[in-house]
Formats: C-alpha cells, structure tokens, sequence
C-alpha cells in the first residue's frame, strides 16, 4: 500500500492518491451506467411479440416477475433480479418470511442495496475531498472513507431482512401455542377448520399480526379453490417455523387417515404449551450464566475498595512518615 502511495504521489503530486481514487468512483458510476440506460422496449413491439405467440404457449419466469404499469423498475429486471431459478427462488423465499410479500419485493431489494452502496460511496468520496483540502491524504484513510459507506450502504438491506426475519419467526413462535388453544376450542365449539382458522386470525391480530397475517392468506387461498394440503405447506414455507411445519404435517395426516381434528389439535396444543414451558425454563436456566460477568464487575471492585481501601491508605501514610 505505501508503494501504491509513493507511485501516485509521484505521478501527480500531493493529490495524486485522492484523483485516483475520484476517478475510480467514477469508472464505477460510467460502468453502471450503461444497466441502467437500457432501451426501453416499445409497447408496440411488445404487442406484436405478443400476438406472435401460439395462444396455448405457457408464460415464462420472467414474464412471472413483471409487476403493475406503475413499476418503474422493470426495465432493470435482468439486472435487479437474479437470472437463476435457484437464486431467485431463494431470495423470495427468505423475503416472504421476512413479511414482504410484493410481487416485485426482490427487485426492490436489490434495487435498495445497489442504490444505498452509490450513494453512500459518493457521500464518502464527498467528504474525503472536504476533510483533506489543503493536506495531502492517505491511501488508507481514503479507501476507509470511500469504500467503507459504499460497503456498508450494500449491507445494511440486508442486515434489515435478516433481522425483519428472525423477529418475525420469533413473533410466530411466541403466538402459535395461544392460537392453537383458540382453534381447539372453535372446532370443538362445532366449526369447521376453516372457519377457525378465519376467527383466529381476527382475535389474535392485535397482539400477533405475523401469525394472524399467514392465517388470513390460508384462508383466502382456501376460498379461492387452491388444495388444502398445498395451502397448509405453503403456509409452513412462509413461516418457516418448525413448529407450523410439524403443525401442518398433523393437519395433513389427520385429513388423510380421516382423524379427528379436535382429537389431534388437543394432543399436539399439550405439546406446544409445554414445549413454550421448556424455552421459558431454558432462558431462566441461563440467566445466572449471564450475570456471572456483570456481578463480578459490579460486585468485585466495591468490595475489594471496600476491604482493602483502609490498609492501603494506612500502608501510604506510614511509608510518607518515613520519608519513602
């Protein structure tokens, strides 16, 4: 890195290290250019590609992935979104569990980190050029100032859905053993799965609208015709909470060796309430652990003060007497 320094110094002087680096944000905004002033296809040739095709043709995933007239996005699709199935699928997936369920949700979250990553590297590139007026800057201090918001700016989406996701499932999980105490009591009050599964979703909105929200969109999959089994197991996908996916593994079984429901709602609302019992008793169990740290460094240091302070000061003052 010194020799880097050293060269640009030589070849343009004090300020050389801070003109390269300028023009390296700007390679990078001119490379970026040319994604986002892609032509714009005509709708005209888009309607005659579309009477084109065989009437019977199966659309694409890309024409899947096409959100409203109002997206102002979807001419950067092939660059926002990952071209892969897999990758795609991926994304999705982790942003539904998230809560974000729009249909163009991953091409915003790409959007966001490529849009905070540039700006935040030209904010950076900004005040390394105001912080080091009249001096000569580092190599070090301008890659920390330059590249560091630009990486942070791509992260921090990221850190947010992951965090937007973990809350939720711990949301799910905190909610499903009440909710389930709830169904049980509606089927055995004489309604039916699905009408439970509506009531429920109402009564426990105010307190866990996570939950509420996936048992809402079992309910409308179900009125819209969709299989009940593929419903149940989408549900569990979104969740992604063991206890939905054992939950609707019970359900699935019950409906295909002709169970009771209330029979198995009541045996697997025990398990929960007592596994809900288990993580209480689990997080009471490591609390001692925890304050172990905080106790000896609250606890230690007065006390040794306390004891010791009287010798230590008996032990100066003798020592001044003497004259040491």
């Amino acid at each position: 890195m010194t020799g880097i320094t050293t060269l640009l110094t030589s070849l343009g002087g004090p300020l050389g290290p801070l003109i390269a680096t300028g023009l390296l944000g700007v390679l990078l905004i001119l490379a970026a250019l040319p994604f986002l002033l892609q032509r714009r296809t005509d709708p005209l040739d888009r309607l005659r590609a579309r009477k084109s095709q065989p009437e019977t043709a199966e659309p694409t995933s890309a024409a899947l992935r096409v959100g409203g007239r109002n997206d102002k996005l979807a001419r950067f699709s092939t660059f926002l979104e990952p071209q892969d199935a897999t990758e795609y699928s991926a994304a999705r997936l982790k942003l539904l569990q998230a809560g974000y369920r729009g249909k163009n949700a991953v091409r915003v979250f790409h959007f966001a980190q490529f849009a905070l990553g540039i700006a935040l590297l030209i904010l950076g590139l900004l005040y390394a050029l105001t912080t080091s007026a009249g001096a000569e800057p580092s190599m070090q201090s301008m890659i920390l100032y330059t590249l560091g918001p630009g990486a942070l700016g791509y992260l921090a989406p990221r850190y947010w859905v992951t965090r937007r996701q973990q809350e939720r499932k711990d949301e799910i999980v905190r909610g499903f053993p009440d909710s389930l105490d709830m169904m049980l009591v509606c089927v055995e009050a004489g309604q039916s799965l699905d009408q439970s599964i509506t009531r429920v979703a109402k009564e426990i909105r105010a307190g866990f609208p996570a939950l509420a929200d996936e048992y809402d969109m079992v309910a409308h999959e179900t009125k819209a015709g969709k299989d009940k089994s593929i419903v149940l197991r989408d549900m569990s996908e979104r969740a992604g909470v063991t206890d939905i996916s054992s939950f609707v593994t019970v359900l699935i079984q019950s409906a295909t060796f002709g169970t009771s429901i209330a029979d198995a709602l009541r045996v697997f609302s025990d398990e929960m309430r007592d596994k809900r019992v288990m993580r209480a008793e689990e997080k009471a169990n490591t609390l001692p652990t925890k304050m172990t740290l905080a106790t000896m460094m609250l606890t230690v240091p007065p006390l040794l003060i306390i004891l010791l302070g009287p010798s230590v000061n008996m032990i100066i003052e003798t020592f001044s007497q003497l004259g040491v």
